[in-house]
């Protein structure tokens, strides 16, 4: 089995980054033959600004720019999609957020019919969502965060392409208390990944 870890942080000595790397650790110890792929999509340059082109694309009136057709390419590769990211002002970054909206395209992920009504392209493709967080579990779930993240990004995202959020853990430091907590945490949703439900 093979899994796809997308990654989006800025400074590769992160904890973000860590985590991504202990979540591969997790995955091929629970099974050697398990592989996995990283991409960082900080160190590879990733441009995540939906532009005309994209928007031609949406409208299904030009092709999947290269670069789009590369990352679904990826995609479509792995038996599933782990995202690993910082929660910036309580979502995703930018750079995450982007990818998102340029890959996961019209006629790709789903597709809208002239009646109105979406197929959902994506239900093959199991997906986990790892978060870190710097505010406790009680903040968020005090301000509706936990529900939100969860509408927001599994429901308005994941949901409406029919790929099933598998996992959706917010790793928080306050809990957690020291890293090395976060990265056995990691490590056990990599361990997870491939055992059945």
């Amino acid at each position: 089995m093979h899994a796809l870890i997308v990654l989006s942080h800025p400074i590769d000595t992160s904890l973000t980054h860590s985590v991504a790397t202990a979540i591969s650790e997790g995955i091929t110890k629970a099974d050697p033959a398990n592989t996995f792929e990283i991409a960082d999509l900080t160190q590879e340059g990733f441009n995540p600004v939906f532009s005309a082109s994209d928007i031609e694309t949406f409208q299904r009136i030009s092709k999947v720019p290269a670069d789009i057709l590369a990352e679904q390419t990826r995609i479509d590769g792995a038996n599933t999609l782990v995202l690993v990211f910082p929660i910036y002002w309580w979502t995703m970054p930018a750079l995450l957020k982007g990818w998102i909206d340029r890959v996961f395209s019209n006629g790709w992920a789903y597709e809208e019919t002239a009646d109105g009504s979406v197929v959902k392209k994506l239900g093959h493709l199991p997906v986990h969502l790892v978060a870190l967080g710097a505010a406790t579990k009680g903040v968020y779930e005090r301000h509706g965060f936990s529900d939100a993240f969860n509408v927001q990004i599994a429901h308005g995202i994941f949901d409406y392409c029919g790929a099933p959020v598998v996992t959706s853990e917010m790793l928080l430091m306050p809990e957690l208390g020291e890293p090395n907590a976060c990265l056995d945490a990691a490590r056990n949703i990599g361990r997870s990944i491939f055992q059945p439900a």
